[in-house]
């Protein structure tokens, strides 16, 4: 079983490819991940698909208006997994060989000796968010860091409304609230709804932040302010 150092990762696909690849971004990901296993951490990285997943989804619709939700969901699925060979790649000197594929099969998995293990996406009906809570349950992980390109949580969608106010803490219930009960692919949730009713009910915890401030990032593995969201019981 995976020590108290394990950190479950939910790496936003928009930091992978907001456009298009952001070599840039990972390289730097990847320097503070290795100064984090030196300190003896373990990492679990589950990999998002974004603009990648949205392209082919986009591009999918345009060529055939009779596209289904199993259809869009299985090609954001596979954009994960590119992505998650991308980030195994990166990581070969310290990830396991395999890229976990289904959360509730760890029978290769749980009790990996790398100090990385790569995940992607499961089946249709399900985010890389939830994949990231079962695999927080199967591993007796109780907390998990959600890295993607906003800085928190908002009562409402800043993009749209001026006087949206950030939120620093909040409730599995009253987050709940705001996201629904239902998934959609290439929905743009915070943190998915299915995945949200898995955490409240297992008790995980949920941080929140924008990946792209990796100072941010290190605050948190070292237990220092940060800037972001925690969503909790």
């Amino acid at each position: 079983m995976p020590n108290k150092k394990t950190v479950i990762i939910s790496l936003g696909g928009s930091l992978i490819v907001p456009e298009e690849i952001d070599w840039e971004f990972v390289k730097n990901f990847k320097n503070l991940i290795e100064k984090q296993i030196k300190k003896g951490y373990k990492f679990i990285i589950i990999t998002g698909g974004g603009k990648l997943a949205r392209k082919y989804i986009d591009a999918a619709m345009k060529a055939d208006d009779v596209i289904t939700n199993e259809d869009k969901d299985w090609l954001g699925i596979h954009a994960t997994r590119m992505n998650a060979h991308f980030i195994r790649t990166i990581f070969r000197e310290h990830a396991h060989p395999r890229i976990n594929k289904n959360p509730h099969d760890l029978e290769d998995f749980y009790n990996f000796k790398e100090s990385i293990l790569v995940a992607a996406g499961w089946r249709p009906g399900f985010s890389t968010d939830y994949d990231a809570v079962v695999l927080a349950k199967y591993l007796d992980i109780k907390k998990i860091i959600n890295l993607s390109n906003i800085d928190h949580v908002c009562d409402k969608d800043p993009r749209e409304f001026p006087d949206a106010q950030k939120i620093e803490n909040i409730s599995w219930k009253d987050f709940r609230k705001m996201v629904g009960d239902k998934w959609d692919p290439g929905m743009n949730a915070p943190f998915d709804p299915i995945a949200s009713k898995l955490a409240q009910e297992e008790g995980i915890e949920v941080a929140i932040m924008n990946g792209k401030n990796l100072e941010n990032l290190q605050n948190y593995l070292d237990g220092q302010p940060f800037t972001g969201t925690i969503i909790e019981q």
